[in-house]
């Protein structure tokens, strides 16, 4: 098949959205698929690439209503197959005109919508319920329709969609094929020294952009508390905080790290800053134990979640806002209500006080990664291709 993937946002820019679209077009490719990724422009960055079995090309700078005439003229030229949107609102600037894709280009080919999550864009002041219509519109305007998590499986079932398929992200972030030596092999005194980290006795990692859904606010309240309970620890916090799509992350991260300042635990938070895959996974083993503590519960849309199930780390999250029974909570990981910084602290205390059975939850979350591989995803992606050509 010629398959047009559309993404917001693409590497080297940051953003799960861009990083998914990756690893997807190339278990795609891998599995004998043309692929061709649209993608925004951005200084520096060629207009038309070739990486890695993916061809990319780079539209312009923004995103808005000239970007359907665009579209449109590229699908015109290259005739694909299938037409898969990644949609998440924020990675096209929030404008609604991404939501009129399916109803623009559909004619040419089927056009396939994988929401990575339900967010609604911005349409006018005051659009009130349009806004959420909008979501829907694109939904039911689309051929077929992929999320990524039970929650937004259930909720667009109760507006009579028939055509969706649930299939679960994997991680963004790919563990070394020697995933087994690093872990062995790395010296993690040495990597904080290296990067000038001060030695403690322990690192609880945070990988992520610091938005409000992730609870950045409640992991800093957390990390008090921690230390309150005589716990040296440290806070590392892992890639860019900010990313280049969603700007309101800006304003929350300086926030959080405000309230680091003001809990007096701003010198035990550590920033590895945007750094690349391989140094991401050093990070990622650097750490004792993970905290992701979601505010709308763990969910395997998260591709934080699954970076750090990946790379077989002891974790501590949120409980799910529906049942997930992969999610077992001490086998595979720890769960704690939202917005609870005790218990988030009492519960990382006891992971970092615990050896077996912080093995336990690093043997479960490696276990419990790998049924999210990616050439699993491709090939459920593709039959839901395959089901739409003539």
């Amino acid at each position: 098949m010629r398959i047009v993937q559309i993404a917001g946002e693409y590497p080297p820019l940051q953003g799960g959205l861009g990083d998914y679209t990756r690893e997807l077009s190339r278990a795609l490719a891998a599995l004998g698929h043309e692929l061709h990724v649209l993608t925004k422009m951005s200084p520096g960055l060629p207009q038309h690439e070739e990486a890695a079995g993916i061809t990319i090309h780079r539209l312009s700078p923004r995103w808005g209503w000239h970007t359907l005439g665009q579209l449109n003229a590229f699908i015109a030229e290259h005739q694909p197959d299938i037409i898969n949107l990644q949609y998440q609102t924020a990675a096209y600037q929030m404008h609604g005109a991404i939501n009129l894709v399916p109803r623009f280009v559909g004619k040419r080919a089927p056009v396939v919508v994988t929401f990575h999550d339900l967010r609604a864009p911005y349409l006018f002041p005051k659009a009130g319920p349009l806004r959420r219509r909008s979501i829907l519109e694109l939904a039911h305007s689309a051929a077929a329709v992929i999320v990524t998590n039970e929650e937004d499986c259930a909720m667009l079932a109760l507006a009579s969609l028939s055509n969706v398929s649930m299939i679960p992200i994997g991680s963004n972030i790919a563990p070394p094929h020697s995933m087994a030596a690093l872990s062995t092999d790395f010296d993690r005194l040495a990597w904080l020294q290296a990067h000038s980290y001060p030695r403690s006795d322990y690192v609880v990692g945070y990988f992520g952009f610091m938005n409000a859904s992730k609870g950045g606010a409640v992991l800093v309240r957390g990390l008090a508390a921690l230390r309150a309970l005589g716990v040296d620890a440290n806070l590392l916090l892992i890639g860019g905080l900010t990313g280049e799509s969603d700007h309101t992350n800006i304003a929350y991260a300086n926030e959080v790290l405000a309230l680091a300042e003001q809990l007096g635990v701003r010198d035990h938070i550590l920033q590895t800053g945007f750094v690349n895959d391989h140094q991401v996974s050093e990070a990622l083993t650097a750490c004792d134990c993970m905290a992701l503590p979601y505010i709308d519960g763990a969910s395997f849309r998260r591709g934080t979640l699954m970076a750090a199930l990946a790379h077989g780390r002891a974790i501590v999250t949120t409980m799910p806002r529906v049942p997930l029974p992969e999610m077992r909570d001490g086998e595979n990981l720890l769960l704690v209500p939202p917005q609870d910084e005790t218990a988030l602290a009492n519960t990382i205390a006891r992971v970092l006080r615990d050896a077996p059975l912080r093995q336990r939850l690093e043997a479960g979350s490696a276990a419990l990664s790998r049924l999210f591989s990616w050439d699993g995803i491709a090939t459920k992606t593709a039959r839901v291709y395959t089901s739409l050509l003539p």
